[in-house]
């Protein structure tokens, strides 16, 4: 039987695979439900900002509809959960697939860190800070171009 510890990181996987097709539909709205509206992020392409509308302006619109392929590499994730199992601090890595400037694709990598709160241990998990970056070498722009799609 697993333990209560066990069940806390099984819980951050689903969310950030639930994020990782919210990423890649373009869906600004249901990723935006994943998050505190208070949330404080910072990443490659922006200062550190406050709050689900600069987050999502600032950040997500900035990168999303540029890349393709976007996955959290789920096995990479290590956690820290405090002992009343109310805020986690997760760490993992992420790639995608990024295009040069004649359309050219060229792997992009990443990691990023998340903190997340709820109030009691049966809700979700909501993003109170994200930081995501990419790696160090990894070209800072890409000239993708996709549609955004909203949930329904």
């Amino acid at each position: 039987m697993p333990n209560d510890f066990d069940d806390d990181i099984a819980a951050l996987r689903d969310w950030f695979a639930n994020w990782n097709k919210l990423v890649n539909a373009l869906d600004y709205t249901g990723s935006r439900a994943l998050f505190h509206d208070d949330v404080i992020g910072f990443g490659t392409h922006m200062d550190t900002v406050v709050g689900i509308d600069a987050l999502e302006r600032m950040q997500w619109r900035s990168i999303w509809s540029t890349m393709d392929n976007f996955v959290w590499i789920l096995n990479t994730l290590k956690a820290i959960v405090s002992p009343d199992r109310l805020q986690a601090t997760a760490v993992l890595t992420w790639s995608s697939t990024g295009y040069h400037e004649d359309g050219k694709a060229f792997p992009r990598h990443g990691r990023a860190t998340v903190v997340l709160t709820r109030k009691k241990v049966s809700d979700l998990w909501l993003g109170s800070h994200t930081h995501v970056s990419l790696n160090p070498g990894s070209p800072q722009k890409s000239y993708g171009d996709k549609r955004e799609k909203t949930s329904a």
